[in-house]
């Protein structure tokens, strides 16, 4: 049986799902998911769909060139098909702080992500034994205000020799340039130790302690040339009150950033984000 997955938007108008799944059953398909959403205010129309073909001879690139010819051109759409049989290739980057890629090894090596995880990069050689015990190639890329074009030449050449889908910032303590930005376009996942926008910078936790604040969070996001605004993935808070205490609030803080970040990278492998406008369509 052959699944795709088919990611839709384009200006609202009259008889777009109705042709859709027309052709989709003239292909022989069977829909198992369909959902839709209209941006009033930008009048756009979004749509996700999960289609089965248990023909033997379907063939997803020509689907594809078929639905561009009768459908895409037609409804001037931006769109995008997924095979199911396809796991993305996702590489980590990380620093020193080793609570999110703990997190995601396990739940990759669990098989709760569908996913492939060709190499990890760092800047630090500090979390190497943890990617040798995942038995994942670990590559120590150093960055430097002297050698960041370098680091950056070597970090693209891994990129591209691994066929990389996507990457993760699992707290990877630098910031990504606009080369590596435009090579992957809301395809550079981040996870930000605060509930964005409020309390940016490098230290929010400290800064929501001053403040007294009731709630902490953090925020998963697409990485863009302008520092921790990209569009939204995901986002968790936590209830604390005038008895904790900052190291109270960096733990809490840690827990979530780990929940949080995996969540986005399943949002994001299960094809259920569409960005347009910095803002995203989370689907169910």
């Amino acid at each position: 049986m052959n699944k795709i997955t088919i990611l839709i938007h384009c200006k609202d108008q009259r008889n777009i799902i109705a042709s859709i799944t027309n052709f989709i059953s003239k292909k022989e398909g069977n829909i198992v998911y369909i959902d839709q959403h209209v941006d009033r205010e930008q009048n756009i129309f979004f749509m996700r769909l999960e289609s089965e073909f248990i023909t033997s001879d379907f063939s997803t690139e020509a689907f594809k060139e078929a639905f561009e010819i009768h459908l895409a051109n037609k409804f001037n759409m931006k769109w995008r098909i997924h095979s199911s049989a396809v796991k993305p290739k996702m590489a980590l980057f990380v620093s020193k702080y080793d609570h999110c890629l703990y997190d995601l090894l396990g739940r990759y090596n669990s098989g709760e992500l569908f996913l492939e995880i060709p190499f990890i990069i760092s800047n630090h050689n500090d979390l190497k034994s943890i990617t040798d015990n995942f038995n994942i190639p670990f590559y120590h890329i150093p960055v430097t205000k002297d050698n960041k074009e370098e680091a950056e030449n070597k970090q693209l050449e891994l990129l591209e020799e691994y066929q990389i889908d996507f990457i993760v910032l699992a707290r990877y303590m630098q910031i990504i340039s606009e080369k590596l930005i435009e090579k992957y376009p809301n395809k550079i996942i981040n996870i930000h130790h605060s509930f964005l926008p409020a309390f940016v910078g490098a230290k929010p936790y400290h800064s929501a302690y001053k403040r007294g604040v009731k709630i902490i969070g953090a925020t998963s996001h697409y990485v863009t040339e302008e520092l921790d605004a990209g569009p939204i993935i995901d986002q968790g808070v936590a209830r604390v009150s005038h008895t904790h205490s900052i190291e109270d609030l960096i733990a809490k803080g840690r827990d979530l950033e780990k929940i949080v970040l995996a969540n986005a990278v399943k949002l994001h492998t299960n094809r259920k984000v569409m960005v347009y406008n910095n803002k995203t369509v989370i689907f169910s």
